[in-house]
């Protein structure tokens, strides 16, 4: 079984969202590419516990109320449906970090792979929210349909490496592409490129095949 290692991370989270994370604003899709960046990434995770400790200040300054009707219950809810926030570096055998490994149930062996085209497949995963993430696999030297985006777009590469108009992207990466991009990736050759990607809305696909597929494929 291939060993997870810990990767040179040179493409980082923003501070919005880690900060939302540490807030629980997140939707849950994204919180899980956060997760699983920040249990390998020694700069995200300590940026992390800043705004934690920020959070907590805070809390701790904050003027007495009483509660409402009901707010202990609504707050009991809320952590009940957080996802735990990595206070430590998890690690893990195999290829998936340990966040993504409790997601999935197991690492790469138990993902049930989905062709979309041109060779690439996809598994999506099981989330609350309108917000989906997905494992992509895509083999060396194919280019994913050259597309925009309606919304945000976390891609974080596990395996192997892509290129697209704004840089390379390589294990442990995570790119944030906003409304603003329009990019086409290319894994580079050799082994797979093995991405999890979690979006907030539906891509915006420039050809005509890619768009008749996406509904079917859920991108």
């Amino acid at each position: 079984m291939k060993m997870t290692a810990m990767p040179k991370i040179t493409h980082h989270l923003t501070d919005p969202l880690l900060m939302a994370y540490a807030a629980g604003t997140l939707p849950e899709a994204f919180n899980i590419v956060v997760a699983t960046h920040v249990s390998l990434c020694d700069e995200c995770r300590a940026r992390l516990h800043s705004f934690d400790a920020v959070g907590g200040a805070l809390i701790d300054t904050a003027e007495a109320m009483d509660l409402s009707v009901g707010s202990l219950e609504a707050t009991l809810r809320a952590i009940a449906g957080k996802p735990p926030e990595p206070r430590a570096v998890r690690r893990a055998t195999g290829l998936f970090p340990a966040p993504l490994q409790e997601y999935v149930g197991g690492d790469i062996d138990s993902v049930v792979w989905r062709r979309v085209g041109g060779g690439v497949s996809q598994a999506v995963l099981a989330t609350r929210g309108e917000a989906t993430v997905r494992l992509l696999r895509i083999p060396g030297g194919v280019a994913v349909p050259d597309h925009g985006h309606r919304g945000t777009e976390l891609t974080m590469v596990l395996q192997g490496a892509f290129r697209d108009e704004t840089d390379r992207f390589a294990a442990g990466d995570v790119e944030v592409a906003d409304e603003a991009m329009v990019h086409q990736p290319v894994a580079e050759e050799g082994e797979d490129c093995i991405c999890l990607a979690a979006t907030d809305a539906p891509l915006r696909f420039n050809a005509f095949l890619p768009r008749v597929a996406q509904t079917i494929m859920r991108i």
